[in-house]
């Protein structure tokens, strides 16, 4: 049982590394590797490569280098077995062949599969393993977990800071407090998100682009929330539509001049309910861009919708760049969160911490008040 366990795990692993490398292309399909295995030895492989594409499993299958009859299938999450999708289901191919073995890493939490897949293999007399590194697989899909579940976008808020907590200068200048390796790191995370999302206050400051540029990789929908349509129609955002569209958040006071302006030059204003004060209630804007197939959102900033998130708990993920560098006045990263006492502060999980050229980045969850 112990060198079953070993392998399971060897090979479970090889599957995972197989599925990290459609990162970015599959949303709003999860991410999937998978591989046969006869005698220790790998005989075919494969993985969901882009969304619209074959599956991880067909690409294993059509991989296969011998018969497949009697292997040990190993697969990250749980074959699809449901009609409507752009690709016919997993189970189906994978039943016409007398499969050995099946170990998954982790079932699909997709009401239509849910368990359906593992009961047909076991109906077939096929002996089936679930579970195997089941953390990693399921942390591997988390994006497409929050959003099965709920129907909301998984969150990440994304910002870079001075080792004293600044963002910005007390002048406002914030460029760049990251080093050159940070900032493709930047370019990175948006390449492998459906959307990036900043507040007015930063295309007023800054002027962002928002596109992917420093590396290989497509860029995201843009998004802007900006109750009242502050931001002017020459803002680098509202430019490149054909390669990066726009979405603006906004509220129904919003002047209708610009409103009419914005739709006769191609930008969506999305009609978004008021949060308080006039502002744009985020947990609709979610909900909205979640209805839409919109996984995953990359918060860029600034400290406004920073803190907004994390004060309304929208946050599921933290990725912080830390420069070393001290500024001593400025803007901070994260305003008020009405937390009374260190007892309250909100507490993190630190998933991973590396280097990136001079500076630090730290990558992180918010526990949940059962954690």
């Amino acid at each position: 049982m112990v060198t079953q366990k070993l392998n399971d795990d060897y090979f479970m692993r090889k599957a995972l590394s197989l599925a990290r490398r459609g990162l970015g292309k599959t949303s709003p399909n999860p991410m999937v590797g998978a591989l046969f295995v006869r005698d220790g030895t790998i005989i075919g492989q494969g993985y969901h490569r882009r969304y619209g594409g074959s599956h991880a499993e067909v690409n294993a299958i059509e991989d296969a280098k011998t018969e497949i009859n009697g292997a040990t299938l190993y697969v990250t999450l749980e074959p699809c077995c449901h009609h409507g999708k752009k690709t016919p289901p997993c189970l189906n191919e994978l039943l016409k062949y007398k499969l050995g073995r099946v170990v998954i890493g982790t079932a699909d939490p997709n009401p239509q599969v849910n368990g359906r897949s593992i009961e047909a293999f076991k109906k077939r007399g096929i002996e089936t393993t679930v579970g195997v590194l089941g953390e990693e697989c399921q942390r591997l899909n988390e994006v497409y977990f929050k959003h099965i579940q709920t129907g909301m976008p998984f969150v990440t808020l994304k910002f870079a800071q001075t080792l004293d907590g600044r963002i910005a200068s007390a002048g406002g200048d914030s460029r760049w407090i990251s080093s050159e390796p940070s900032l493709k790191l930047a370019h990175k995370l948006r390449s492998h998100h459906d959307a990036v999302l900043v507040g007015a206050g930063t295309v007023l400051a800054d002027d962002p682009r928002l596109t992917v540029r420093l590396v290989r990789g497509r860029s995201p929908l843009r998004v802007v929330v900006d109750s009242g349509l502050r931001i002017p129609p020459k803002s680098k955002v509202l430019q490149e539509q054909e390669t990066a569209p726009t979405l603006i958040a906004a509220t129904s006071c919003a002047d209708r001049g610009k409103l009419s302006s914005l739709k006769q030059k191609g930008i969506e204003v999305l009609n978004v309910s008021e949060g308080g004060e006039g502002e744009v209630d985020l947990k609709d804007l979610l909900s909205k861009l979640g209805e839409r197939n919109i996984s995953s959102i990359l918060v860029e900033g600034g400290a406004a919708i920073i803190t907004s998130f994390i004060r309304r708990k929208l946050a599921d993920r933290l990725v912080v760049i830390v420069a070393p560098k001290l500024m001593g006045a400025g803007t901070d990263a994260v305003g008020d969160l009405g937390i009374p006492d260190v007892s309250r502060a909100l507490k993190l999980s630190l998933v991973k911490t590396y280097r990136s050229g001079e500076d630090l980045v730290i990558d992180a969850r918010p526990l949940t008040d059962k954690a």
